[in-house]
């Protein structure tokens, strides 16, 4: 069943785009952010969990731990898995390529930074000095070496451009812009910082453990980020959290959500930072809301929501919810064709050890893949989606 709480989508998406085109240009007259509306659409199938049938699609393989000593992958087709050799657990710092056929990885043997194919053929070295190596465009590695530097390097040449990354967390994606944060009094501050002119700056305002997460979308091009609400008067104690958009090309933030309204007091995701997940093709972004208003903590539970980036409507997926929500909620993964969500859970009341669980995104309904994902790194957490070699 699919309940659609505020009325015909069609219609919302008519009035939304008109509306959002209006925003567009008023944020060019005016600093401050531009309100969201509140409503939120509901996706709540009363099916029941279950295992996956012989036949399941999209294919793929999706990457997770089914032990701690290595990477796994769970070949979605074949409905089989198995341990990649010379991998360790992994989840932020295995990257996938934008077309989602390679892996960056950590070789444990070697003591390196390596690429292979999702399903953990065809291996080369990338780096054997470096912290992290992350894919800065389709043809160009992004490395952080162990001393806190980053340069960029393309993939058929051993030329290095240094990049200027002094307190700087996160790096656009074929970009010069980062992500910087700085202390600011007892607290700090968050912003947007050019890499090459540092007095180029977007703030981004108050950066609060708990209400600062945040991605670049895939192409760079666009930066969501999560910051607190406060009351009028206190700017200490947070009732609440939103999401906000802005880019190098727009550098006025926009307020793209209404959960503070919609919900009364929500936390959105965990203590990571960079956990808010970018459908492959840009269209989405996945999360999850954490309901704040029981004053019983356990009684807290987390749903996922994905907000549309064109129509600016939020859907929330009933199906599921967890109290695992603190430091983080599980870590969410989506299918290469933008279609489903991957993530390891325990379901209430259930023996089993962690499972792991689709989301289909149209009909809400969650599966069941294969069960005991193991908490190598603290949480039964997958890594990735990919596809076979192409």
């Amino acid at each position: 069943m699919v309940d659609h709480r505020v009325g015909d989508l069609a219609d919302r998406h008519t009035v939304a785009m008109r509306t959002f085109a209006l925003i567009a240009c008023l944020c060019l007259l005016i600093t401050s952010p531009v309100q969201a509306q509140s409503e939120i659409a509901l996706i709540c199938p009363t099916d029941p969990i279950t295992t996956r049938g012989r036949e399941y699609t999209p294919g793929g393989y999706i990457l997770t731990s089914f032990d701690r000593a290595a990477l796994w992958v769970y070949d979605i087709t074949g409905n089989r898995r198995y341990p990649l050799p010379e991998t360790y657990p992994c989840t932020t710092n295995c990257r996938l390529s934008p077309d989602a056929r390679w892996l960056l990885y950590f070789n444990d043997a070697t003591n390196s930074y390596n690429r292979m194919r999702v399903d953990g053929t065809q291996r080369t070295l990338v780096s054997d000095y470096a912290s992290q190596v992350e894919w800065w465009s389709p043809d160009t590695w992004l490395i952080w070496t162990p001393g806190r530097q980053a340069y960029l390097q393309p993939q058929d040449s051993a030329e290095r451009e240094y990049l200027d990354v002094r307190g700087v967390s996160s790096i656009q994606p074929g970009g010069r812009w980062g992500v910087l944060s700085e202390p600011d009094g007892d607290g700090f501050r968050r912003a947007l910082i050019h890499l090459s002119n540092r007095a180029e700056q977007i703030d981004l305002g108050i950066d609060l453990a708990y209400y600062n997460d945040s991605a670049w979308s895939p192409d760079g091009l666009r930066f969501v980020y999560v910051a607190p609400v406060f009351a009028d008067g206190d700017d200490e104690t947070p009732i609440g959290a939103e999401l906000y958009t802005v880019s190098p090309t727009a550098p006025t933030p926009l307020r793209i959500t209404d959960f503070t309204n919609a919900y009364g007091s929500v936390r959105i995701n965990g203590l990571a930072a960079s956990a808010l997940s970018w459908s492959p093709d840009g269209s989405r972004l996945a999360f999850w809301v954490v309901d704040l208003n029981n004053a019983n903590a356990t009684a807290q539970t987390a749903r996922i929501h994905v907000l549309d980036m064109r129509t600016r409507i939020v859907t929330s997926y009933c199906r599921f919810s967890t109290a695992a929500h603190t430091p983080n909620p599980p870590r969410l993964v989506w299918s290469p064709d933008s279609t489903q969500l991957a993530f390891g859970a325990d379901l209430p009341d259930d023996t089993r050890p962690s499972l792991l669980l689709t989301l289909d995104l149209t009909s809400g309904i969650v599966t069941i893949m294969s069960e005991g994902l193991y908490p190598a790194l603290g949480t039964p957490d997958v890594t990735a989606w990919g596809l076979p070699p192409g």
